[in-house]
């Protein structure tokens, strides 16, 4: 219970918050707006950015990927050096939001931007950036964090720096009103893993934070519960609103950390293609189980708290059987089922990938080594 917390991303929540990006930026700033697919442009997303901006000088960056590519945005770095670009507004999901973040950074560094990634360079300055949130998943939008691809290499690292952190996101639940399905879940999915990330470690006294957590996991469950209702402005603002609480550094102030899903599930991302949010679903499970040994107290604890299931000596599977459950409710499978090769090839190739990128070590204890990992993934792959 000994930490610093500070967030100094201002949020404007609601409809009708994207003209607020009029006044959010300097009018004598250099704007970089960078989006993905182009659907923003379907949706009306673009037009209420175009409107907002009219008074700034901007330029546009499109094409960023689901699962952001250094390859693509490296031509945006360039395009921040050949511009003199002064902001950059990230108009977009979690993708887009990462992928201006590593921008931002490599756009004050001469060398090479992939260097960041292998902590080669250490992030002290970056542009400003703010962004316009487009799909509730990561919490990026209010965070200092981005994960980043390299396609060459099938590499997926992550870094996290203050000087990325945006100066502002804009939350308005009306633009999810035309996302797919599929992106929904992936959201809602995401979201509840990052809780979880933060939660199933071992038992500590900070009451706080595993209240609001445990207050978070029972609105994704109520939301999954309740998912023929997503098309409601309420269902809606609530899962923006969670996704967002669930990784802007709150709840994991002063308590042990894991992150050992989500760095196994980035190598079947990496690998595979597999929907970062579905790549979790698929890992997670075979985790808690493999690291029962420790996780057994808050299994239990989450259990009561967030499933209301009743007490016995088997309530900690009877959790994991749960968080399954919720899983498929949403039709997410719990198995990778999708690989090239054998299963044994796919195991092996993603124990070769997290050595390879020296996650021999994971978890609140370091107690999944390579070994762990593979029992985990022996389960994992179908």
């Amino acid at each position: 219970m000994q930490f610093t917390y500070a967030n100094p991303t201002r949020i404007e929540f609601g409809q009708g918050k994207i003209a607020s990006i009029k006044d959010a930026i300097p009018a004598d700033q250099k704007v970089l707006v960078i989006y993905g697919g182009g659907s923003i442009k379907r949706n009306g997303v673009y037009d209420q950015v175009k409107e907002a901006l009219s008074g700034h000088t901007w330029v546009e960056f499109s094409g960023v990927e689901p699962n952001p590519r250094a390859e693509t945005l490296d031509k945006a770095v360039a395009l921040c050096k050949e511009q003199g670009i002064d902001f950059i507004l990230a108009v977009g999901g979690g993708s887009v939001i990462d992928g201006s973040k590593y921008v931002a950074a490599a756009a004050k560094y001469d060398g090479a931007g992939w260097d960041i990634m292998e902590r080669k360079h250490t992030v002290t300055e970056a542009l400003p950036l703010g962004a316009i949130l487009t799909l509730p998943a990561t919490g990026s939008e209010s965070n200092q964090g981005a994960v980043i691809t390299r396609g060459e290499t099938q590499d997926k690292l992550a870094f996290m720096s203050p000087a990325v952190q945006p100066k502002f996101a804009v939350m308005d639940p009306d633009v999810m009103k035309t996302l797919p399905e599929n992106q929904v879940v992936n959201g809602l999915v995401d979201a509840w893993v990052h809780i979880c990330e933060q939660y199933l470690t071992k038992p500590h006294p900070a009451k706080v934070q595993d209240g609001y957590a445990e207050t978070l996991l029972r609105t994704l469950l109520s939301l999954a519960n309740d998912f023929d209702k997503r098309d409601s402005d309420e269902w809606r603002a609530n899962l923006m609103w969670t996704a967002n609480q669930a990784l802007n550094g709150l709840i994991g102030t002063g308590v042990p950390h894991d992150w050992a899903t989500h760095m196994i599930g980035h190598e079947l991302t990496a690998l595979y293609g597999v929907d970062h949010g579905r790549s979790l679903a698929i890992i997670q499970p075979w985790l808690l189980r493999n690291q029962m040994e420790f996780k057994q107290a808050k299994l239990e604890q989450m259990g009561r708290n967030v499933f209301a299931l009743e007490e016995g000596d088997d309530l900690a599977e009877r959790t994991v059987q749960a968080i399954e459950k919720f899983y498929h409710s949403l039709n997410v499978k719990t198995q990778l089922e999708e690989y090239t090769g054998t299963r044994e090839e796919a195991v092996n190739a993603v124990v070769e990938q997290l050595e390879r990128h020296q996650m021999v070590q994971l978890g609140e204890n370091q107690s999944i080594t390579l070994d762990r990992s593979r029992e985990i993934l022996e389960k994992a792959v179908a």
